[in-house]
């Protein structure tokens, strides 16, 4: 079989690749599809510290069962058949951990993911291991919801994680920073599933600001590079501030500005992590003390978030498939990569 093969950063290869096996522990899927994100790219040029090479990389993953281990049933309780259309988490939690335990499975400490310690996505055939199955973090994809978009459900497990601990209210006004991907899932789970009011993108890029907001439709966009962000939010506002900022982007001056634009017991979520090089922002005390605002990170998402994100795309309540822009064969993976690193697309999936 072809598979997008890391072996160090630059020497990413699609190669042929023996087709795996599937124990008897484990669910063996045929990918359908296989969406791209920032990280893909990052990967690429950089590689990372949990990823040990050679490695099939892709972590977005839709697919179709066609072998189950004769185990699977007995040991997880499930009853997999050939043919069952899935989703598979991306991070992986170990579910024995302090965290796992008092159900925060998306900060696990002993965390582990699809595409870095295991197998990924970006291949014609994959093994779900039998760490995803004990989570109960293979996911069935419900009859109205296309392969497509059930991989594109794992960056919108992300969205649902960070804004829950936002405690959005019906008439909040959102600021979202990041007009990519993710920043137009923001926007979607902030109104169908919250009922937020006012819904503000902010981008520094004026084209990529406006091919996500055809598709997204905030109710006013900001482009950061021609305007003086904070005093417009202000202005939109009437002098009150943003409820709720989401730093979707990975820029310092986005949590800066976030905190300067917060209004009294605001909430803002760094969504976005900055380069390991250099993280540290300035950030006024003062300000998070006396409007009592509230910063939250979010890194990831749990089990429970993509079962949630399937279930927001089957309802309509958060539609996904306008998001996706580009579908790439496996064969042209590479010219996938490159769309996602020149954000000249929003959302990029790779269909093997």
């Amino acid at each position: 079989m072809k598979a997008l093969r890391f072996y160090a950063p630059e020497d990413v290869r699609l190669e042929d690749y023996p087709e795996p096996g599937c124990g008897p522990d484990e669910v063996k899927i045929r990918v359908r599809n296989c969406s791209t994100c920032g990280t893909d790219v990052k990967i690429f040029h950089n590689g990372h510290q949990n990823l040990s090479p050679p490695r099939t990389i892709g972590h977005e993953i839709a697919g179709e069962v066609v072998e189950v281990g004769a185990d699977v049933a007995s040991l997880y309780g499930t009853d997999w058949q050939v043919g069952d259309r899935v989703q598979v988490i991306a991070a992986v939690p170990c579910g024995e951990c302090h965290e796992c335990r008092k159900g925060w499975m998306a900060v696990c400490q002993n965390q582990t993911s699809m595409g870095y310690q295991y197998e990924g996505g970006f291949a014609e055939y994959m093994v779900v291991p039998r760490q995803v199955l004990k989570v109960d973090g293979l996911n069935r994809i419900p009859d109205n919801v296309g392969f497509d978009e059930a991989s594109a459900a794992e960056p919108l497990a992300c969205a649902i994680n960070a804004q829950e601990l936002l405690g959005i209210e019906a008439g909040d006004v959102v600021v979202v920073f990041g007009a990519g991907p993710i920043g137009c899932m923001h926007i979607r789970v902030a109104r169908g599933a919250h009922g937020a009011g006012t819904v503000v993108l902010v981008d520094v890029n004026a084209e990529r600001l406006a091919m996500s907001a055809a598709v997204a439709e905030p109710d006013e966009t900001i482009d950061g590079s021609q305007v003086d962000v904070v005093e417009r939010v202000m202005e939109l506002t009437g002098g009150r501030g943003a409820d709720v900022v989401i730093t979707a982007t990975a820029a310092k001056v986005a949590q800066e500005q976030a905190v300067a634009m917060a209004a009294r017991n605001g909430r803002i979520s760094f969504f976005g992590g900055l380069p390991k090089n250099d993280p540290v922002i300035a950030l006024d005390s003062n300000v998070v003390h006396y409007r009592q605002l509230h910063i939250h990170g979010a890194n990831g998402s749990a089990p429970e978030h993509n079962r949630r994100a399937l279930e927001y795309i089957s309802t309509g309540q958060v539609p996904v498939k306008d998001l996706i822009t580009h579908r790439i064969p496996l064969a042209d993976v590479m010219s996938a990569l490159e769309l996602v690193r020149s954000g000249t697309a929003i959302k990029v999936t790779v269909e093997p």
